[in-house]
């Protein structure tokens, strides 16, 4: 009976298949070799079809197995994620993580964070909401994340802030761009002159700073809600913009877009912009909400201090 199936069986069955011999199979499941040949028999008998031919040197698979092997590792797999899942809530995991983070904040660096994390916790699931300016702090008040990262400086008595890293952010255009032009004038873009084009800007979608210009200077814009499309138009050509260093900085190298040197911003057009990773002061943070704040502060120190990872 199909019914008689055990997990057990599915896991001897998957030990041969990957080993390629009941004797290794059963070194690696630390078992005798006649314990493993007998959970196979009893499975071939339950499941009504042969899995291995034995007629050779070592025992290969018959077509019917190697349709039901993936099957049979797909059923091991969400097992053993129940398994740790449970295990997590025993111990006082998070079933899931919330995270707010502003597009400006280097990926790579919350990247890496993220994957210690999963290492650490695989049984929980991470959501991560893009929060543009004011949202990411929104986002925390409201109880919609546990963790935000943000480059909006908004002082809250109920939210604890530490700084994470500095992202360095520069003016820049299309390279046939009238603006790209001042690169080679050798001297900077006024605010007049600015004016005279398109500013892409990312719109704030939050009620903290709604309304608020964040180094807008051009009274004709376009306004986006993220910066991937902020920087599709300007590669297009469609105005100038405010951009994080590590997002252009290949389109620098490369040619496809140039820095606009500004009064506003500096000869080279960049300014710095902090950036804070914060959590509730009234909500404790769970052991994998502590693993993913830890692994980013720690992967900021190590860029900061220029050490290799």
């Amino acid at each position: 009976m199909i019914d008689a199936l055990t997990l057990d069986q599915m896991r001897v069955f998957a030990a041969v298949a990957e080993t390629g011999s009941f004797r290794a199979a059963a070194a690696r499941l630390g078992r005798v070799q006649s314990a493993v040949s007998h959970a196979i028999g009893n499975l071939e008998a339950q499941l009504g079809v042969k899995l291995f031919d034995r007629s050779g040197h070592r025992p290969a698979l018959t077509p019917e197995a190697q349709s039901l092997l993936a099957d049979t590792r797909a059923i091991l797999l969400k097992v053993d994620k129940m398994r740790a899942r449970a295990r997590g809530l025993g111990e006082g995991v998070e079933l899931g993580l919330t995270v707010a983070l502003d597009p400006q904040a280097p990926q790579d660096l919350v990247s890496r964070a993220l994957m210690d994390m999963k290492q650490a916790w695989p049984s929980v699931s991470i959501r991560i909401l893009t929060a543009s300016l004011g949202e990411a702090v929104h986002a925390l008040r409201e109880r919609r994340c546990t963790l935000s990262v943000s480059g909006v400086d908004i002082p809250d008595p109920g939210i604890e802030r530490q700084t994470l890293t500095f992202v360095q952010r520069a003016a820049v255009v299309a390279a046939a761009h009238p603006l790209a032009r001042f690169a080679e004038k050798g001297r900077p873009a006024s605010a007049e002159e600015l004016a005279e084009h398109v500013q892409v800007v990312v719109e704030d979608p939050s009620p903290l700073t709604k309304g608020q210009d964040f180094n807008v200077l051009s009274p004709g814009t376009w306004r986006v809600a993220d910066n991937a499309t902020k920087h599709a138009l300007i590669l297009a050509g469609i105005g100038w913009g405010n951009l994080p260093l590590w997002l252009v900085e290949r389109d620098l190298a490369e040619g496809r877009l140039q820095r606009v040197p500004t009064d506003e911003f500096g000869e080279r057009g960049e300014t710095l912009t902090r950036i804070y990773l914060m959590h509730r002061t009234d909500v404790a943070l769970g052991q994998a909400a502590r693993a993913l704040r830890d692994a980013l502060l720690r992967h900021a120190a190590e860029e900061a201090d220029g050490r290799p990872e």
